[in-house]
């Protein structure tokens, strides 16, 4: 659940898969879904309609897939799985060239960004100003240190009064704790609930909450676009039933948690996280939209256009690029 980097290599990927006449040449109905990350409760949905046969009911034999390293955008884009999960700001190295790459954001897992920065509490870095002096465990990343500036600067703070030091951590509560960080940018739905769990007196800031145009989405569903075009109604058929899993885990967390741990042997042990983290995100698929997976064109613009406008992309991404939300229940 940490904050994905834009690797070269992952481009580089496409490129060699592309190059070999990737994508698969099965049925229709089977399909696969890359996650971004090890198994965690942005998944649960997918797991839910995997478990509850809402795939099935809907003619499909779909598989979970792991990604190789920082590749399940690449994977996607060179056809090698229908859908894979990302987030829109690493979409951007994707959308931002002469030829983008042929991925589209079919769903929103989540209604709204819920990442921030956390810190030990009581000592002033509840506010980006108050991480003068303090030191950040960075991942070194443009679209992620250009965001730490304008969140710091934008509450009167100088950034280049602020420390930082290579992320290089396991434990983020225990780092904090010990003095060995002083601040790490976290996804509340598990960091969060984690350092809860671990006992941490802890402050935290949402970046959405400093400036609107933080309100990005993420994680997001991608589809292959040739995929998209010659199968629309397998996809829809796709979405239909992972909407009613991501459903089934809002209206009962409890059991949809278990319904993740039993769907991935690498969350054994850690049912009691997982259960709290699940109650939390029950909240967060859907908000206040009126639809699980909706993508608010004006804020997915939004964000590409403070991306174009400070020089963060190869090139400028244009309007309404990336997205539909045509393939969602209707």
């Amino acid at each position: 659940m940490k904050p994905l980097k834009l690797l070269p290599a992952v481009l580089a990927l496409v490129l060699v898969l592309t190059a070999c006449g990737g994508g698969r040449q099965e049925a229709e109905n089977e399909l696969s879904i890359c996650l971004e990350w090890t198994p965690n409760t942005n998944h649960t949905g997918l797991y839910a309609a995997q478990a509850l046969g809402y795939f099935e009911e809907a003619g499909l034999k779909v598989s979970i897939i792991q990604p190789p390293e920082d590749g399940a955008s690449a994977l996607c884009a060179a056809g090698q799985t229908e859908f894979a999960i990302t987030a829109q700001d690493t979409m951007a190295a994707a959308l931002a060239r002469t030829e983008p790459l042929k991925i589209t954001a079919v769903a929103a897992i989540l209604q709204h960004d819920t990442s921030g920065i956390i810190t030990r509490a009581g000592e002033g870095m509840d506010r980006p100003k108050g991480l003068e002096g303090h030191t950040y465990s960075t991942y070194n990343g443009l679209i992620e240190l250009a965001m730490m500036k304008q969140v710091v600067e934008a509450d009167g703070g100088d950034f280049s009064r602020v420390n930082l030091a290579p992320y290089a951590l396991n434990d983020e509560a225990g780092a904090l704790r010990e003095g060995i960080t002083d601040a790490i940018w976290i996804y509340y739905g598990w960091g969060g609930i984690s350092a809860e769990a671990a006992g941490l007196d802890f402050d935290f800031f949402y970046f959405k909450d400093i400036d609107p145009v933080f309100d990005f989405y993420t994680p997001v569903i991608i589809a292959n676009n040739d995929f998209l075009a010659e199968h629309p109604d397998t996809a829809k058929a796709f979405l239909s039933a992972a909407s009613r899993g991501y459903a089934y885990a809002m209206e009962h967390p409890e059991e949809a948690a278990r319904l993740l741990v039993e769907g991935d042997s690498a969350l054994s042990g850690s049912e009691e996280l997982v259960a709290a983290s699940q109650k939390w995100m029950a909240e967060q698929y859907q908000a206040e939209a009126e639809q699980w997976g909706y993508i608010d064109p004006a804020r997915w613009n939004a964000f590409y256009r403070w991306l174009n406008e400070n020089g963060l992309v190869e090139q400028p991404i244009p309007e309404n690029a990336g997205f539909s939300n045509d393939y969602l229940p209707q």
